[in-house]
């Protein structure tokens, strides 16, 4: 199991017991790309230097804050760390709402809650089990990454795996989201005709099934995959085909009408949009050093 990104304890007036946060996401993209010179396929290195150019160490390096033009404040890690913040470890129940009361604007990131220890099991338990009956989600906010966050806790439904764990949801502040007024007003009322929103309706009602995420991929992965595999086997690359360009007009009622009666279909794979183009050398280039500069011993780094 990870180590926890978070332990404190979770307050709710006089109640408090142990919890831990861990990531409840886990990246899964195995595509990493570096920047090479064009003319040797050596790799470019970043170097951090001062005004005048001269190196510095990673260790000489502290966050400055620019309070006048050109002058600024050094904060050294230690001053950060003794930031006098009792969200740091607590994590105080502010108030609590109803499930559905929160925009999904707002959620960030999910992290999976636990008991610290036993003996805040009784505790976790009980309060897990009256967010669950009661249907409402805990507010507070707790301090990591270098900054306070709004966090939901949330408990998930006993038939959601018979998992019995709550779940946080880091949150975004009010002030951090912009206003759907500046996007949304000017979009143009219209009268909906009620057969169009019928038949709407009943092409929703047919393109409905339950939920499985696993069915979903990330094919934009799948294709560098594939593009990168092709270069270093010098094959052909599968490119995208020009768009096609739109057929002829026709009106929403039989755009909606011809839906319908055709029925639901499959979403393409992203494959079938591609063409292998003959010429190998199009795409990627694949970049290897010259004889002289392999040839070369690497440079310590600083």
């Amino acid at each position: 199991m990870a180590r926890p990104y978070w332990s404190g304890n979770l307050q709710i007036s006089l109640v408090s017991f142990g919890i831990k946060l861990f990531p409840a996401t886990d990246p899964k993209s195995e595509i990493r790309f570096h920047q090479l010179s064009r003319k040797t396929g050596e790799r470019v290195k970043h170097q951090k230097v001062s005004g005048d150019e001269d190196p510095v160490e990673t260790f000489d390096i502290v966050k400055g804050f620019e309070y006048r033009k050109g002058e600024y404040v050094a904060i050294e890690p230690r001053d950060i760390e003794n930031l006098r913040i009792p969200s740091r470890h607590l994590l105080e129940v502010a108030q609590f709402v109803d499930e559905d009361e929160i925009s999904p604007a707002y959620f960030e990131k999910p992290y999976f809650v636990t008991p610290e220890d036993e003996s805040a099991a009784e505790a976790f338990a009980v309060v897990r089990r009256a967010l669950q009956e009661s249907k409402k989600v805990a507010l507070g906010k707790i301090a990591f990454s270098g900054r306070e966050h709004l966090v939901a806790i949330a408990a998930p439904p006993e038939g959601e795996g018979k998992l019995r764990g709550m779940m946080a949801y880091t949150m975004r502040y009010a002030e951090e989201l912009r206003s759907p007024a500046d996007y949304f007003s000017n979009i143009k009322t219209v009268s909906i005709d009620n057969d169009q929103l019928s038949l709407a309706k009943e092409l929703i009602k047919r393109k409905t099934a339950k939920f499985a995420p696993e069915k979903f991929k990330d094919e934009y992965e799948a294709a560098l995959r594939e593009m990168v595999e092709a270069r270093i086997k010098n094959k052909p690359i599968l490119q995208d085909e020009p768009a096609k360009k739109p057929g002829k007009v026709v009106s929403l009622m039989d755009a909606l009408r011809k839906s319908v009666e055709n029925g639901p279909t499959a979403t393409p794979k992203t494959s079938s949009h591609r063409a292998a183009t003959a010429d190998p050398k199009k795409g990627l280039t694949l970049v290897k050093p010259s004889p002289a500069k392999a040839s070369k011993p690497k440079r310590k780094s600083a």
